[in-house]
């Protein structure tokens, strides 16, 4: 097996990449595939998960890797050489937490998964010298608390205002192949890697053991989805706010967006009328349609202070949600009126009723075991929900945690035997994690 250089020599070249994209623009890259060997596959296979469900041809991450170098080299050799067959996506289904149609998630196989990162290395470092700033999801070196933190800051700046939450309806499903393929080739018109991204966008759908072919939309679940739909929706509504919109606009305005979620907060509402009107003919020109019901416009102003005869003065109720987060106006501790932002009641009710499920399934385990498992679901949703302001809902997250679980001690036999003094010893022995917040936001609080 020949020398494979290290993941800093791959860097460096996606580096190379990145620099010939930051100085040259308008610059469309003809010749990219040269970057992907077999050294390149190497590390696109150590990047790609090796956890996940196997795709059609039931093949694991562990297989693939009995013989890995005999397959990377045939992949390499299929790819480039245009054999290669793009295998059709197994459909599964996730439930949504309002209760609506199901989220379809593609599962492609492990080798076409390693394929389409080997791809997204090369692409990769040529569009994030594009997309703006108002871009969070799924991008090296972003995430969504970022793209929580900017969006409190830059509306608390103007004193909130109103607030545009922008669902595209099932996005994913409708996304428009053509369309798709015209804004990959204003930066890209190598071959080869276009020949694969369109293997990609055609291949089959595997669903109750037939296969169909959708004119339109990308499995949502591939490698290559997200960064596909980030340069979609680039084109369509980022660079379209930032540069052709808001230089229109009488006051000030932000755009904040993860995936295709989107929100957009306006200092004006005459402002925010006029987007609110224009942003259905916007999207219905790439064949996307708004959702109807969930596209809607909020006034989310600061609460004005009460006098002593001004009964208009009363907090709005007003409130939307975010990445998993009700955001709000409440008083800080110092007495200023601040955003707030609490877990979000359907995501929190999805949660209790996921560890429910679990505690149901896995009460006969050793306690020991429970209690680990149990911790570390615990830590994971405080990872995400520990943020200041929000300890409340933590701990209402715990405590049903704690009665989910004592009811499914209770289950594991006829006595019910576990009463609440005894699981309060258990809890002294074995405690779990602490609703403390890991995120902190204490600069906001002492804004005015």
């Amino acid at each position: 097996m020949p020398d494979i250089p290290r993941s800093e020599t791959i860097s460096t070249r996606q580096q190379t990449i990145a620099t010939r994209a930051r100085q040259a623009p308008d610059l469309s890259f003809t010749s990219l595939n040269h970057y992907i060997d077999l050294a390149w596959l190497h590390e696109a296979y150590r990047r790609t998960r090796k956890d996940g469900a196997p795709g059609v041809d039931g093949q694991t991450a562990a297989a693939y890797a009995e013989h890995l170098e005999e397959n990377l080299r045939d992949l390499l050799d299929r790819a480039k050489s245009g054999r290669y067959h793009a295998p059709a996506v197994k459909r599964a289904y996730l439930p949504k937490g309002d209760g609506a149609t199901p989220r379809p998630i593609g599962v492609p196989t492990f080798e076409d998964k390693l394929l389409q990162r080997a791809v997204v290395m090369v692409l990769e470092p040529i569009y994030e010298q594009d997309f703006l700033d108002c871009s969070y999801g799924f991008r090296p070196g972003r995430s969504a608390h970022q793209a929580l933190e900017v969006w409190r800051d830059q509306l608390s700046s103007f004193g909130g205002g109103w607030v545009i939450e922008l669902d595209v309806q099932r996005f994913f499903d409708t996304l428009d192949k053509a369309q798709l393929r015209t804004f990959l080739q204003r930066r890209v018109r190598d071959g080869v890697l276009l020949r694969l991204i369109g293997k990609w966008l055609n291949a089959g759908v595997l669903e109750d053991g037939a296969i169909w072919y959708p004119e339109a939309g990308t499995p949502q679940g591939g490698v290559a989805s997200p960064l596909l739909a980030n340069i979609f929706l680039h084109e369509v509504l980022d660079v379209w706010f930032e540069q052709d919109i808001k230089p229109r606009l009488k006051g000030r305005a932000v755009l904040i967006r993860y995936a295709d979620d989107a929100v957009l907060g306006f200092s004006q509402e005459e402002d925010a009328r006029r987007v609110l009107a224009v942003l259905p003919k916007r999207f219905g020109k790439y064949g996307l349609r708004l959702h109807p019901e969930k596209t809607r416009l909020i006034d989310f102003r600061k609460p004005r202070e009460a006098g002593p005869s001004d009964s208009s003065a009363s907090p709005r109720r007003q409130s939307f949600e975010l990445l998993g987060f009700t955001h709000y106006w409440a008083r800080s501790r110092r007495g200023f009126w601040v955003i707030k932002r609490k877990t979000a009641t359907d995501r929190l009710s999805r949660a209790i009723t996921r560890i429910g499920q679990w505690c149901r399934d896995h009460r006969h385990l050793p306690l020991s075991d429970q209690h680990r498992q149990l911790s570390l679901k615990l830590r994971g949703h405080y990872a995400y929900y520990g943020i200041t302001g929000n300890a409340w809902m933590l701990a209402r997250f715990l405590r049903a945690v704690q009665w989910r679980w004592r009811y499914g001690l209770n289950r594991r036999s006829q006595r019910r035997d576990w009463t609440w003094e005894r699981f309060t010893r258990l809890l002294r022995a074995r405690p779990l994690p602490p609703a403390i917040p890991v995120h902190s936001t204490w600069r906001y609080a002492a804004n005015p």
